[in-house]
């Protein structure tokens, strides 16, 4: 083997080794678009599931969520106040709130804000 052939050998180890920590790390730690490389946060669980204890329904439009630590934030903006349970669909760009009281806007866009987005539009889902 020359010299040549050695030197192209190493640089597609270390471009491999490269790619391999790049993915590695983008599973631990998510996407950096949220514009941090932290671990996500823990997910609020909500206490109580009994759907039915929820008579409020409403789809929010949210914009700025792109991936799955997006989806689980704003989730957890909602989930850590008790009487309501959030949970985001991603693909759509939505966040479906159950709420067990009656909600203003003006409180949701507030609370979407705090977590980083904002709320594009706000509708009552009929049961």
């Amino acid at each position: 083997m020359n010299v040549q052939n050695v030197l192209i050998v190493l640089i597609l180890i270390v471009i491999i080794a490269l790619a391999v920590y790049g993915t590695v790390k983008r599973i631990r730690f998510g996407s950096p678009c949220c514009g941090t490389k932290e671990a996500p946060a823990r997910k609020v669980k909500v206490r109580d599931r009994n759907k039915a204890h929820y008579p409020y329904r409403y789809v929010l439009s949210i914009d700025g969520m792109h991936c799955s630590n997006c989806a689980r934030r704003i989730e957890n903006a909602f989930n850590k106040t008790e009487g309501r349970w959030a949970v985001a669909d991603l693909g759509r760009k939505e966040l479906k709130l159950l709420s067990k009281q009656e909600e203003r806007e003006s409180e949701l866009i507030s609370l979407t804000a705090a977590a980083g987005y904002t709320m594009i539009s706000c509708h009552m889902e009929q049961k």
